[in-house]
């Protein structure tokens, strides 16, 4: 079985982000970047699949600059096999990248799509529904468990009242949460393989793929910074500062 793994490049969760002085964006320059971490929980969950002997091949697939060429080898030394890189200098909308990505999935065919739940920076959690909706293949959302079979794949997935279970008819798209496992480390010899592992470069022409951005961001600016709570004597006195200051009674 075949599994295409999707990953990002982003700003890394540990820095803080600022907003450019003209407010068109946030500022990327000089910033550590990193591979998405819902993306590498959907990596380690391929690779878990392919140990257990449900999978033989992990292709990662990124969508972007040369730089993303960096994630693309973070995920092989994980443990893909191969990776392809779609070559994009513009900034992909989740309904772009979908289609993208269903290109590939014609020209790969796997059996499986696993992928992060969302980006961590524009936290869209559109991408992979989208997918879905456009091969016409069932989908599994915020997965915590994965279980594969023959021609199924069961998905626990995180709801609001607690868990559900789903299973799933192959081909599908499987969007990975948070507690779907704990990603790996990754030691030196694993990353100097993975200079000799296959990299692939497509274009977007290749792919047959349009990118027509639906979406235009006006203004990006930092949220205001939080009033100081102030103590209340009664609850009186809280109800009268709820009516007449906050103004939500």
């Amino acid at each position: 079985m075949k599994v295409l793994v999707p990953v990002k490049r982003v700003v890394d969760y540990n820095v803080k982000v600022r907003v450019k002085a003209d407010g068109s964006g946030i500022e990327t320059a000089n910033l550590k970047m990193s591979m998405n971490p819902f993306d590498e929980l959907a990596v380690e969950e391929a690779i878990r699949l392919q140990e257990a002997g449900r999978v033989e091949t992990i292709i990662a697939v990124s969508i972007g600059t040369p730089a993303c060429q960096e994630t693309l080898r973070t995920a092989l030394a994980m443990g893909a096999d191969r990776a392809l890189l779609v070559a994009a200098e513009t900034e992909l909308q989740p309904l772009d990248v979908a289609k993208v990505l269903k290109a590939v999935v014609a020209q790969e065919t796997p059996e499986l799509v696993i992928m992060g739940k969302q980006a961590i920076d524009d936290d869209c959690n559109q991408t992979g529904q989208m997918l879905a909706a456009l091969l016409g293949w069932g989908q599994g959302t915020f997965a915590c468990a994965v279980a594969l079979a023959e021609s199924s794949v069961t998905v626990t997935r995180e709801v609001d009242g607690g868990n559900q279970t789903v299973r799933l008819k192959l081909p599908a798209v499987v969007t990975a949460d948070l507690r779907l496992n704990e990603p790996r480390y990754i030691k030196l010899p694993n990353i100097m393989k993975a200079k000799q592992k296959p990299l692939q470069r497509l274009t977007l022409q290749e792919l047959g793929v349009e990118i027509r951005p639906r979406i235009k961001t006006l203004r990006v600016a930092e949220p205001a910074p939080r009033r100081t709570g102030v103590k209340v004597a009664s609850v009186a006195e809280l109800v009268d500062k709820l009516r007449n200051e906050a103004r939500v009674l």
